[in-house]
């Protein structure tokens, strides 16, 4: 059952069902989005996306979040960039990559729940992230399983 996650060649041979690239591609969209909004216009992510209330902080730790922000964008866009790779070129590998995907999710709500961010209201991104969550543990159990061939 795990064996589609280490794929013995890196090829465009993908035998998970056809709705896990679906949600691969969605996922990969969402992120993509959400890392440009993070680079290019920070402040609005930051306060209004995620509730943080930037107007009451200095301004040396207003730009340290917004430099931080740009920072995380930045890695989440290659990240992205490389499942965008996966899916046009290297099929194979959409197992290990939403693995990837959704260790990286749980950890970041790991350290999010013991290290909290003061948030202002109720930030759509709580909503955001469960739901990309569910999608990831889906969409890898889909890529695990494999298509049975069509008898036609």
């Amino acid at each position: 059952m795990l064996s589609p996650l280490f794929p013995p060649r890196l090829d465009n041979s993908y035998r998970g069902y056809r709705l896990a690239l679906v949600i691969f591609g969605l996922v990969v969209l969402v992120r993509v989005a959400i890392s440009l909004g993070s680079i290019f216009n920070g402040y609005l992510a930051a306060s209004s996306a995620d509730g943080i209330p930037l107007d009451t902080f200095p301004p040396a730790a207003t730009q340290t979040i917004l430099s931080m922000f740009a920072t995380l964008g930045l890695s989440r866009l290659l990240l992205g960039l490389l499942c965008v790779l996966v899916l046009i070129r290297y099929r194979a590998m959409v197992p290990l990559l939403f693995a990837v995907l959704l260790f990286e999710q749980l950890g970041r709500q790991a350290i999010v729940y013991f290290l909290p961010v003061p948030r202002v209201g109720a930030p759509p991104v709580s909503a955001i992230h469960l739901t990309i969550l569910a999608l990831l543990i889906v969409g890898l159990a889909l890529s695990l399983l494999t298509r049975k061939p069509s008898t036609e």
